[in-house]
């Protein structure tokens, strides 16, 4: 199967600056490709310190220069919050450099705080994802980009230099509500998948998503991919201590930002979903959420994660898993040595089983 690493700069240590936090997180997208590791992934956040990341394009771009052969992925560019013609371009840019190594995951973005620092109204940002996703895909394809909707208009403008191949198969988003899931299979996306929702649940509207593209384009889409926050220890206690110090950081960190409790998220458009979460939290208390929320990450000794990885990419059909190892105020020698007990012991394993399983179209230089 494939096995790619994600790349979060979230800085919830006392002590440890920005400038530190990105630092460690390059010198471990650093080690992907020697390593063994099939891809680079990495999301967008903005005007806080729950990940540093304001361009994942740019981000790439950066490690297309030091890779030869690994995936480069998006998990995800928030679409509403950029200019359409930007993003275009910067991805058939990524693209070309890269020799056709990208792998596009798009969202519509959930943060209050990111919406308001754009000055954006939340309540536009599913019309907004689907017109500039569409204008978006076109032009990957068509090497221009023009569009006539209700909130985006854009005189055709040709982009140059176009995308390196199509973006068909190896285009993702990540969908948490049955609305947005319709959207994104209108679309011809595949799923990115990152835990929010009780294991059983996510399962089955996976398998959903899939027979609902199958009735609308006629064909499976792409194999998901399953993201993962990582904890792992040889020594089965210490592995135990990692997860309920970082997975919990993490989880808290997720609620906060993206303000779970705040009712504002009930009386937003195209957020309802989030109302009944709410009432969720509500009922059974914020400290079960966040155990919850935390429990969702595999995690575990290099056995049980290897077991762990298999169940559920086969449970879900997924492509692969792709992994990230330092998170919740994480220091960088844990982050280093979850990062050196995975490629040691668990890496070889997973890419030895189910050799089929792959993330977007193979790459000339993939396979080679």
């Amino acid at each position: 199967m494939h096995v790619g690493m994600g790349l979060f700069f979230q800085g919830l240590e006392d002590g440890r600056d920005d400038h530190d936090v990105v630092r460690g997180n390059l010198a471990l997208g650093d080690q992907a490709e020697p390593r063994g590791f099939e891809s680079i992934w990495t999301a967008e956040h903005h005007f806080s310190r729950y990940h540093m990341m304001p361009n994942p394009a740019q981000l790439l771009t950066y490690f297309a220069g030091r890779t030869r052969t690994v995936g480069l992925g998006t998990m995800v560019m928030v679409l509403p919050w950029h200019d359409p013609v930007r993003v275009a371009e910067e991805l058939a840019w990524l693209d070309t450099v890269s020799d056709g190594r990208t792998v596009l995951g798009l969202g519509r973005g959930l943060g209050s705080i990111e919406f308001d620092g754009f000055r954006l109204e939340m309540g536009e940002s599913r019309q907004r994802f689907v017109e500039y996703a569409t204008a978006i895909s076109e032009a990957l394809e068509t090497g221009a980009i023009e569009f006539d909707g209700e909130l985006y208009r854009q005189p055709r403008a040709e982009i140059h230099p176009p995308a390196a191949r199509t973006f068909r198969g190896r285009t993702y988003a990540s969908a948490v509500s049955p609305e947005s899931a319709k959207i994104m299979a209108r679309l011809g996306y595949g799923l990115i998948l990152i835990a929010q929702k009780p294991w059983e649940v996510t399962v089955r509207e996976t398998a959903e998503y899939r027979e609902l593209f199958r009735e609308m384009h006629g064909e499976d889409p792409p194999k998901p991919v399953l993201v993962n926050f990582t904890t792992l220890d040889p020594d089965p206690g210490r592995a135990r201590e990692l997860h309920d110090e970082y997975a919990m950081a993490y989880a808290r960190s997720t609620i906060e930002h993206y303000e779970f409790t705040n009712e504002r998220l009930e009386h937003v458009p195209g957020y309802e979903y989030y109302a009944g979460l709410r009432r969720n939290i509500t009922k059974h208390g914020l400290p079960t959420f966040n155990r919850f929320l935390a429990d969702l990450q595999m995690g575990g000794t290099p056995d049980e994660l290897v077991e762990q990885t298999v169940e559920r990419v086969r449970a879900l059909d997924a492509g692969g898993v792709v992994n990230l190892f330092s998170f919740g105020g994480m220091p960088q020698h844990v982050a280093q040595r979850a990062l050196d007990v995975y490629a040691e012991q668990v890496l070889p394993r997973l890419q030895a089983i189910d050799v089929d399983r792959s993330v977007g179209p193979v790459t000339a230089a993939q396979s080679a």
